[in-house]
């Protein structure tokens, strides 16, 4: 069954591409038709697309791996936001750092000295510093979080990357294309799909479009975090029976040895009582 529908996504206007009049070329196999300059996007293939997508999607969620959304465009970062939040996956809706996957252990110290800084305010090590100083701190700390305080939980780098607008992320797509992580992108009529693993043809300037493809995907991711919980239970549930079974084992074979002495000591009993006899 299909994640979404046609419908859905023509009520968004996904289907309508960039409007400027510029496109490219290599997004041919997704054009249905031109209408007054602006070429419009076949939504047949956007909802197999989504759904390609989203079953990818949800195995990753499942192996219990990360996904890093990426939208730093204005109708997007609310958006990618909440949706990614939803799932407990980091996202980047300020302006990409340069390196943040390519060398990600310089990304790291910068988050760690977040939490550092955390550190030494609630245990009073700043308490005897300037108020001017306090304030120098207090400003890094929050310029840091504004920055880096959504992928505080990423310690090591993500799986693959969702990107809303491949063009203007397209620092993020070539640092992930290096490191040979899976990207996952809406693409709009004016850019090159070439690079990216998982291609969602879809209009990537209207929220309502983005929201739609988001929801579908996300719901899959969720599903794929139900699964792994139920089988993580499941495997818990098998262990303690597995315990449970060894434990009545070993009081069988206590109850078999001490049968076995008793059956012996009946036999010997018997024997002295007829060489008494006798």
């Amino acid at each position: 069954m299909s994640r979404t529908n046609f419908d859905t996504l023509l009520e968004a206007g996904c289907h309508f591409g960039h409007l400027k009049r510029k496109w490219n070329p290599a997004m041919a196999p997704y054009i249905f038709m031109e209408r007054n300059g602006i070429h419009i996007i076949d939504l047949n293939k956007t909802v197999a697309k989504i759904d390609e997508a989203a079953e990818a999607l949800k195995q990753i969620a499942k192996s219990g791996k990360k996904v890093l959304f990426v939208a730093t465009k204005k109708q997007a970062k609310q958006v990618v936001a909440d949706k990614a939040a939803s799932v407990n996956m980091p996202y980047v809706i300020e302006r990409w750092p340069g390196g943040m996957l390519t060398n990600f252990p310089t990304i790291r110290k910068a988050v760690k000295k977040m939490a550092t800084i955390d550190k030494l305010t609630n245990d009073g090590t700043y308490s005897n510093l300037s108020k001017r100083e306090i304030l120098q701190i207090s400003r890094q700390r929050a310029k840091l979080d504004k920055t880096l305080g959504s992928i505080a939980d990423l310690t090591r780098l993500p799986s693959a990357l969702f990107v809303i607008d491949v063009m203007k992320e397209n620092i993020a797509v070539r640092e992930a294309n290096r490191l040979g992580i899976p990207v996952f992108g809406i693409v709009d009529t004016n850019s090159d799909p070439s690079n990216i693993d998982f291609v969602i043809p879809a209009n990537d300037d209207a929220t309502k479009s983005i929201e739609v493809i988001l929801d579908a995907c996300c719901a899959a991711m969720q599903e794929g975090l139900e699964e792994r919980k139920a089988e993580k239970v499941d495997m818990e549930a098998a262990g303690e029976a597995a315990a449970n079974k060894g434990k009545k084992k070993t009081a069988k074979a206590r109850l078999d040895k001490s049968d076995e002495e008793a059956i012996n000591a009946a036999k010997a009993a018997a024997f002295i009582k007829e060489d008494e006899e006798a």
